[in-house]
């Protein structure tokens, strides 16, 4: 079996395979199947009897799937959001481990076409299924001006968010704004000096977050965990990359909904919750991985169990 390893670096890939609590003969999920680095890692701790479902809903993702030639393996071509829906098509209810990483591959990045990327020239696509409808593109040229607003400083968290939004708006009055390049034209002029590429990088985080529904999309995703651990052994591993992520898979860990708040029982004071932390603060990258991969520099992974009751 061969994986595309320029595809995408496996991030913390023996914290992950630790952090699974791996047992031979069990059910495992890998939410983000990519490359197949993790995957790949995965399937050579399972025995004769494990099995191993990988989701993804990129068509170069699924090419990457083809190469593993493994019984054990089966590849759903889904967004993960329906992670309990296409288990049970394949008559699957319960599973022993569950590994989610939120990073956007290398590949996506790298490939100037898909429009992610503020290094490349490129169309204003960033959809991470092709077959989606909504585009960058969509947005740029066709939110109003508050809702540019809005996702700019939402998910950007964009200091002068309403005035690059008036910016936008106004550019595209003349002519529509069809590349990255042409975006980033207008952001020179309101990025802080020193910091463009910062500025660059959120105002694209942001404009993705919406493409591709990022957030509620992790939202579904947690809410159906409780459901699909088998036991209080089986684990759930969250690798997170920047901080509006990683304080949803935060809170719902420590509280069981997207707040943090916990919800106690108004008669006896008791904290419900479905999950427990397995490790109370996120595990980082190594300074030796670190070294050979900057893209490692900002995952948070956590790992979760189902709550003692």
């Amino acid at each position: 079996m061969t994986v595309n390893t320029d595809y995408h670096r496996p991030i913390m890939l023996q914290e992950c395979l630790d952090g699974l609590n791996i047992h031979p003969d069990g059910v495992y999920v890998d939410v983000t199947f990519g490359g197949g680095g993790h995957s790949r890692a995965i399937l050579a701790q399972l025995g004769e009897k494990g099995k191993l479902y990988g989701f993804d809903q990129d068509p170069d993702a699924k090419v990457n799937a083809q190469a593993f030639n493994d019984p054990r393996f089966t590849f759903i071509e889904a967004n993960f959001r329906n992670i309990k829906k296409y288990l049970r098509l394949y008559g699957v209810k319960k599973v022993d481990g569950i590994l989610a990483d939120f990073g956007i591959s290398s590949h996506q990045i790298d490939e100037p076409t898909r429009g992610f990327s503020t290094r490349f020239e490129g169309d204003l696509d960033m959809r991470m299924n092709q077959k989606a409808d909504m585009s960058a593109f969509t947005i740029v040229n066709e939110y109003s001006e508050a809702q540019l607003h809005k996702i700019l400083g939402m998910y950007g968290e964009i200091k002068n968010a309403r005035t690059l939004a008036n910016a936008i708006h106004s550019a595209r009055l003349n002519a529509p704004i069809k590349t990255t390049g042409e975006l980033k034209a207008i952001l020179e002029k309101y990025a802080p000096k020193f910091k463009e590429f910062k500025y660059f990088a959120q105002v694209f985080q942001a404009i993705r977050i919406e493409v591709n529904q990022e957030l509620e999309v992790i939202e579904e995703f947690l809410e159906q965990i409780p459901d699909l651990l088998r036991d209080e052994e089986s684990r759930l591993c969250i690798m997170t990359f920047h901080s509006l992520e990683d304080r949803l898979v935060k809170n719902y860990i420590k509280a069981g909904n997207f707040k943090g708040e916990p919800d106690k029982d108004i008669i006896y004071g008791t904290v419900t919750k479905p999950l427990m932390a397995i490790n109370k603060k996120p595990i980082e990258a190594s300074p030796e991985e670190l070294s050979i991969n900057g893209r490692s520099r900002s995952a948070k992974l956590r790992i979760a169990a189902l709550a003692e009751k």
